[in-house]
């Protein structure tokens, strides 16, 4: 993926929100005297028309006053806080650009608010060129017609390609759009419109490492150092930093987990056969990944479950499935997952899953041990028993849509110990449920590094067992499938599985 060739402009959100409160003047002079190239506020109205700085519609969440700035009067909102944290005026704000070089970004998600907003500009004397203005769409619109130097950042939360007719009358200088929105694709295709980019709201390393490698004019961040740093960074990359490869990793599960919550699956296709389906989620998700990878360690390796790539023995490589379960995702039944993992060989270092629908993320790193949203997992200790599978749950999944080789034999063994078998349809998910503590045990026909590794390394530093056909502890089976099971269980659940396969080979 080529570099930008140049770095973009720091947009610090709300001022340097990580130190100080938002939207206060200690915040926004903080960010102008770290040399933010602009500085993002939002504006309110008062109920007596002044124009106040403040993101909420109301005073509760920042200042403990649950009244609707529209209800009350200035001098009201002018009470609340104290010594320096108290909610500015927009005049207030403007003066502190008058003499600097960071712009002052207007944002706003009511349109009327854009007339009184444009009208204390125009009073204070200042240059429009020190303002920027974004925020609602109509409220755009309004500030175009009020005044054709203003400058404005067009709002685009759609999926597709803006038009040219909404840049024709709004007249933008950028396109301005939540990060998920981005891909090198689209950003060549706004610069190909003569508009730059922006992208919002970004807080991490690895997605600013991308952003900046995709070519993104401006990053808007609540994190004013860490992007300054980032785009301080020397170009030398340590291709087994597992620090850096573990946080892109989390970084990539906790977005796939918003993805996956909010994005619908949108067209649905089928691959091998009508049963094998994939949706523009997975394309989508898988996309990103790669473009996210790249960025942070641009000689690695890929494997995807949509877009393919080979084995490469010597050389670091990413394992992802987008979207595991797509049949259960697309039909909104709640058991899907992604899977990514990094690996060198057949040596899995870093793993991250996910349980979208119960907003569970899970980690791990080699010798480091597992986790679950930030959490060392720390399996149950159970006292010895001579049957450790009465009463638990045994998870499995189809080979394809059919009965794998044995399943039967393994289901009857399996209610001989008065022990129940799930069918979940992931098969990511369903092992990692044995770190999860949602069973005692899973399996899986044959294994797949795209599908399963991750969460093998995660069952792995769990403490659980990860056995393969031959019932040795194997994190990457050349073929065949996988067992993963809680130690209680180890002896009881292996003699099963392992009697099941060959009784029927």
């Amino acid at each position: 993926m080529p570099s930008s060739a140049f770095l973009p402009l720091t947009t610090a959100h709300r001022g340097d929100s990580a130190r100080f409160r938002e939207n206060t003047l200690a915040a926004i002079q903080s960010a102008i005297d770290k040399k933010a190239d602009i500085v993002e506020i939002d504006i309110r109205v008062t109920s007596d028309d002044q124009v106040i700085v403040l993101h909420d519609p109301t005073l509760d969440r920042l200042w403990g006053y649950p009244r609707k700035v529209s209800e009350v009067s200035v001098e009201t909102v002018a009470n609340l806080g104290f010594e320096e944290y108290r909610i500015p005026t927009l005049i207030d704000v403007i003066n502190l650009f008058r003499d600097t070089t960071s712009k002052l970004m207007i944002d706003m998600d009511d349109a009327v608010n854009a007339e009184p907003a444009f009208r204390v500009v125009l009073d204070s004397g200042i240059d429009l060129s020190q303002i920027i203005w974004c925020g609602n769409l109509e409220a755009m619109q309004t500030i175009r017609r009020s005044s054709v130097e203003a400058r404005i950042w067009l709002p685009w939360n759609e999926t597709g390609s803006v038009s040219e007719d909404l840049i024709t009358a709004i007249s933008p200088e950028y396109l301005n759009s939540h990060y998920s929105y981005w891909s090198q694709e689209n950003v060549e295709a706004v610069h190909n419109l003569g508009l730059k980019t922006a992208a919002w709201t970004i807080d991490d390393a690895p997605t600013m490492r991308w952003a900046i490698a995709i070519g993104i004019d401006s990053i808007t961040t609540n994190n004013l150092a860490l992007l300054q740093s980032t785009k301080s960074e020397s170009g030398e990359i340590n291709p087994l930093d597992l620090e850096r490869a573990t946080s892109l990793a989390i970084t990539l599960g906790k977005w796939a987990i918003m993805v996956c919550q909010w994005m619908s699956p949108g067209e649905i296709l089928t691959k091998a056969n009508p049963a094998d389906l994939v949706t523009e989620v997975d394309l989508f998700i898988e996309k990103h990944a790669r473009e996210m990878i790249l960025a942070n360690f641009p000689t690695h390796n890929i494997v995807g479950e949509e877009f393919g790539g080979t084995y490469l023995s010597d050389t670091p490589t990413w394992y992802i499935d987008p979207v595991d379960g797509t049949t259960n995702f697309a039909n909104r039944t709640p058991w899907s997952s992604f899977s990514l993992s990094l690996a060198v060989g057949r040596e899995p270092l870093v793993a991250v899953t996910i349980d979208p629908w119960r907003n569970k993320l899970f980690h791990a790193l080699k010798e480091s041990g597992s986790y679950i949203n930030g959490e060392k997992i720390n399996l149950p200790v159970a006292p010895p028993s001579e049957n450790p599978l009465a009463g638990r749950v045994v998870l499995t999944e189809l080979a394809g849509s059919r009965p794998w080789r044995g399943m039967d034999s393994f289901l009857a063994s399996l209610g001989d110990h008065h022990c129940t078998m799930r069918i979940m349809g992931a098969g990511t998910l369903t092992l990692t449920s044995v770190s999860a503590n949602y069973g005692i045990g899973a399996v899986v026909d044959q294994f797949s590094p795209i599908d399963h590794l991750a969460a093998a390394l995660i069952a792995k530093e769990s403490g659980c067992s990860v056995l393969n056909e031959k019932g040795e502890e194997d994190l990457f089976p050349v073929e065949g499938g996988l067992l993963i099971v809680q130690p209680l269980a180890r002896e009881a659940l292996s003699k099963i599985w392992l009697e099941a396969l060959h009784n029927n080979s």
